[in-house]
């Protein structure tokens, strides 16, 4: 194997890598409802699509969630979220990937219970060396919840 393609490999991988990176900032600052650090990982003109709305830039994405997402009084209160099973495909400096996310909230007895369960179908981009949505789309499979794109 020649030493390009032994890089070009390398940048794949750390593509990949930078992708599921920013799946893990996404669900962090979700989980922390930290909604202004969340509306960062879009670019300018990103879209947020799903069953909250739809919103475009970070500003109109960080007012959606402020209006549809529930604050924590503490953190015995706070929810999760999982993402899993990415799947990139990666372009230069562009990519698509699908995930699943699930949404787990606790029982009458302080337990986990999955709540929801779906599916992100996302547009990527570099963006000043860091990957950014261009675009997510976030699909409820359970309970289905019809979206039209």
């Amino acid at each position: 194997m020649s030493e390009n393609e032994l890089e070009a490999r390398l940048r794949r991988l750390e593509d990949i890598e930078g992708v599921w990176q920013l799946f893990m900032d996404y669900r962090r600052h979700l989980d922390a409802r930290d909604y202004a650090a969340y509306s960062q990982l879009f670019v300018e003109n990103g879209e947020w699509l799903g069953n909250l709305g739809e919103a475009r830039g970070p500003a109109e994405i960080e007012a959606l969630l402020e209006r549809t997402l529930e604050r924590y009084a503490d953190d015995s209160t706070r929810t999760h979220h999982l993402v899993c099973n990415p799947v990139v495909q990666v372009d230069g400096d562009r990519a698509t990937a699908q995930s699943t996310w699930v949404y787990v909230t606790r029982d009458d007895d302080d337990r986990p219970q999955l709540s929801l369960l779906g599916h992100y179908d996302d547009v990527l981009v570099r963006d000043g060396g860091r990957w950014k949505f261009e675009r997510r789309v976030a699909y409820c499979d359970m309970p289905y919840e019809a979206l039209t794109v």
